[in-house]
């Protein structure tokens, strides 16, 4: 079974950190880009960062640009997004997706694979 878990969230409080992470099972990321998505109440699923095939390109939404980074270890068939300086605002469900395709974009619609989310609650 195909399946992708997201790991990592939890309670932080603003100014910290957390790493995400997102591992395959049931299926090789190597020929896949995979991207990072967020889900806040009342609020539209927005991509925020995601990393290509080969983990030579990058993007980032430009409200996490400077403050999170991607990053990919094929060999343990896992993704990661490093979370720093965390605002109340980051506050969501965070889902991870996989598209089978060179590049990476942030749209939802064309990705074939999603994790069930992890839930990232930034407050004092």
């Amino acid at each position: 079974q195909l399946q992708l878990v997201e790991s990592g969230g939890g309670l932080v409080q603003p100014g910290g950190s957390l790493r995400l992470s997102c591992a395959a099972s049931g299926f090789s990321l190597d020929y896949y880009a995979i991207g990072w998505f967020r889900q806040a109440p009342g609020k539209e699923r927005e991509g925020i960062s995601c990393i290509s095939e080969g983990g030579d390109s990058t993007n980032y939404a430009d409200s996490v640009k400077g403050r999170f980074t991607i990053s990919r270890d094929n060999a343990k068939n896992t993704v990661y997004l490093q979370m720093n300086s965390l605002k109340p605002e980051d506050t969501a469900t965070y889902y991870c997706a996989a598209l089978l395709f060179k590049l990476c974009l942030f749209k939802a619609s064309i990705y074939s694979h999603w994790g069930q989310g992890t839930q990232v609650t930034v407050s004092s």
